[in-house]
Parts: structure tokens; sequence; C-alpha cells
């Protein structure tokens, strides 16, 4: 009985690699899409005296996740 499956090749991977590779670069090229810098935003100044902490959204997340 013969195995009709074959190991990956090299030329497979670069082929998958490159239609990635396209796909992102469409994917950015795209009208409508949100632009990088809008999805980026400062950070705020760190304090004085300390206590850099906050509860932000992506805490709050977090702290959801945690809940049992």
């Amino acid at each position: 009985m013969q195995d009709n499956s074959s190991k990956p090749s090299r030329r497979g991977f670069f082929f998958g690699a490159a239609a990635t590779g396209a796909a992102a670069a469409a994917m950015v090229a795209l009208p409508g899409a949100p632009a990088l810098e809008t999805a980026l935003q400062a950070p705020k100044p760190a304090p004085e005296k300390g206590g850099g902490y906050s509860l932000t959204d992506h805490v709050k997340r977090y702290y959801k996740t945690t809940r049992i």
C-alpha cells in the first residue's frame, strides 16, 4: 500500500508565505481600512510621584477573563 501524502516542500512553504504576504498587503491597501496612526494612541506621561497604575479598558477586560 502506498502513502499518497508527501512531506512538505520548500516550494510549498514559500508559495504559502508569498500568498500570505500578498493578502496582508491587500488588507492594508483597502479603502476604509483603519489607519495605523489612528489605532495607536500616545502614551500618557508618567506621574512624577509614582502611582503609574491606571484601570484601563484593557485591564478591565483582562480581569473579566480571570473571574471564576
